[in-house]
C-alpha cells in the first residue's frame, strides 16, 4: 500500500499518520477530510535539494504551485529553501499572501490576462515564462510603462512523446503550450525577445508532461534542449544562463507502480546537461526543476465515511462514501488509479472486492474500481492514499457540495490549513 512516510498501525488496528489516529482525525474534522504528512512533504523537498545540488550547486528546486496549494502550506516549502512556481494571478496572489519572496516565484501559464501580468509586474516576479508573441509584446509594453525590466524565460516545444495519459502530455509538437523547436519558432521568438528594451531573456523552459514514470523522455529532452541553445549561441550569439527542465516526475499510486527516483532523476539531468554542454563547447546553464506532485502527492491521503453499501449482481459491489468527484476529479477525467483501505480495519486482511462510489448524480462518479478490502460496514472510515497532489486543487462544488477541509500532522498534533466549506459558505457570491 502506497501511504505517506510516517504511516503506522495502532495497538487498536488503526492507520496513523504523523502521530495522529485517522480514525480519530474523521471523527473530529469530519469527512471528506485530506489529511497532509508534513515530515513527507519536508523529507522530499530536501531530497530534491540534496540530489540536486550535490551534482551542481547552482541548481534551483521550483515548486510547482499547481499540485497543492495554501497558505500554511508555501510556508513549509519557503521554510525548505525552495521557489515557487505559478500560473495564475490566484496562485501569485496565495503566494504573495504567504509571503514568498517573489524574486523565487515563477510565473508560468499560456493565457496570461493583463491584469495577471500587472500584479507580477507590481511585486518585481523572479521570471515570467513567456509562452506566445502576443505575450511577448504584451509584457514588453506594460513593463516598459512602469519603467521596468522583466526577466524572462521562453517556453520551448521539444517534440518529446513522453509516456502518460494523453490529457498531461505538454511536450508534443501539437500542444498549447510553448514554442516549436522543431518549425523554427523558438529560435524566432528568440530573436524577437533580444530586440525588445523591457525584456531580458535569461533562458529556457520546458516541460514534457506529468507523472512520468520513466527517464528516457528526459534524456531525449536534454539532448534537444542543450542542440538548441547550441543553435541559439551560434546564430544569435545570446548567452543562454538558465534552463528550467520543468517537473512531472511520477509517483506510486499502486504498489505496482514503478517510479524513478529523485536521485536518478537528477543524475539524467544534471549529468545529461553537463556531458552535453561538454560535448557542444557551451557554458554550463544553471539548472531547475519544478516537481510538485513528487513532493506532495504521496503525503497526502483522503478520508472518507462509508454509507450505502450496495450489491447489484453476483460480481459488483458498490460501497459509497460522502464524497466523490467533487473532491477527486482525476479518475473522471483521465483514469486515475487509486488502492484503498479502511482506517479502523488496518490490520485486517482485504477480503471484499468492492467498487468505491462518490455521492453524486453521475454514473461515472466512481473513485476505485474492483478493488479488494477489508469487509466494510456503513460508518467505515475509507482511505484513499496519493491523494496529495491534484485533488483539493481541483475540488469543486458540482451538486453544491462543500469542499472538504485539509490538515496537516506532524509529532501528533493536526492543524487545519484550509477549513471546510459550509453550506453558508456556498451562497457567498450569491445575490438575492
Amino acid at each position: 500500500m502506497v501511504l505517506p512516510l510516517t504511516s503506522k498501525t495502532s495497538p487498536e488496528g488503526h492507520l496513523t499518520i504523523g502521530g495522529c489516529d485517522t480514525v480519530s482525525l474523521a471523527k473530529k474534522y469530519g469527512t471528506p477530510l485530506f489529511v497532509i504528512d508534513e515530515e513527507h512533504v519536508r523529507k522530499q523537498c530536501r531530497r530534491y535539494k540534496k540530489a540536486f545540488r550535490d551534482l551542481d550547486e547552482r541548481c534551483e528546486i521550483i515548486y510547482a504551485g499547481k499540485a497543492f496549494l495554501s497558505v500554511a502550506f508555501l510556508k513549509v516549502i519557503m521554510e525548505e529553501g525552495l521557489s515557487l512556481d505559478v500560473m495564475s494571478g490566484g496562485e501569485l496572489f496565495v503566494g504573495m499572501k504567504a509571503g514568498f519572496p517573489a524574486g523565487k516565484m515563477y510565473f508560468h501559464g499560456n493565457n496570461k490576462t493583463p491584469e495577471e501580468l500587472e500584479l507580477a509586474l507590481g511585486v518585481d516576479l523572479g521570471r515570467f515564462v513567456v509562452d506566445s508573441k502576443i505575450e511577448l509584446e504584451r509584457l514588453d509594453r506594460m513593463a516598459g510603462a512602469v519603467g521596468k525590466k522583466a526577466h524572462i524565460l521562453i517556453r520551448l516545444t521539444p517534440g518529446i512523446h513522453a509516456t502518460t495519459h494523453d490529457y498531461i502530455k505538454t511536450g508534443t509538437e501539437d500542444t498549447k503550450f510553448g514554442f516549436s523547436i522543431a518549425s523554427g519558432a523558438a529560435l524566432d521568438i528568440t530573436g524577437k525577445a533580444t530586440e525588445k528594451a523591457n525584456i531580458e531573456l535569461m533562458g529556457y523552459h520546458a516541460h514534457i508532461g506529468s507523472q512520468i514514470l520513466s527517464l528516457d523522455a528526459y534524456e531525449e529532452t536534454v539532448e534537444v534542449l542543450t542542440d538548441f541553445i547550441k543553435q541559439v549561441e551560434d546564430e544569435l550569439g545570446c548567452d543562454v544562463k538558465e534552463l528550467d527542465v520543468g517537473g512531472g516526475l511520477g509517483i506510486k499510486y499502486k504498489s505496482t507502480d514503478e517510479p524513478s527516483g529523485i536521485e536518478d532523476f537528477a543524475g539524467v539531468i544534471v549529468g545529461g546537461i553537463k556531458r552535453q554542454a561538454e560535448r557542444h563547447g557551451i557554458k554550463m546553464p544553471k539548472i531547475m526543476t519544478e516537481p510538485g506532485r513528487s513532493i506532495v502527492g504521496s503525503a497526502g491521503v483522503t478520508l472518507y465515511t462509508i454509507g450505502t453499501i450496495k450489491t447489484v449482481s453476483e460480481s459488483r459491489t458498490y460501497v459509497s462514501v460522502d464524497g466523490g468527484m467533487s473532491d477527486n476529479l482525476r479518475p473522471m477525467l483521465y483514469g486515475a488509479t487509486y488502492e484503498t483501505l479502511i482506517a479502523n480495519k488496518a490490520d485486517k486482511g482485504a477480503t471484499k472486492t468492492v467498487s468505491v462510489a462518490g455521492k453524486h448524480c453521475e454514473s461515472g462518479d466512481i473513485l476505485v474500481e474492483d478493488i479488494k478490502i477489508p469487509e466494510p460496514e456503513t460508518g467505515d472510515i475509507l482511505v484513499t492514499p496519493a491523494t496529495g497532489a491534484y485533488g483539493y486543487v481541483m475540488a469543486n462544488n458540482y451538486n453544491r457540495q462543500p469542499r472538504p477541509a485539509v490538515i496537516m500532522v506532524k509529532d501528533g498534533s493536526a492543524r487545519v490549513i484550509l477549513r471546510r466549506e459550509t453550506y453558508e459558505d456556498l451562497l457567498r457570491l450569491e445575490e438575492y
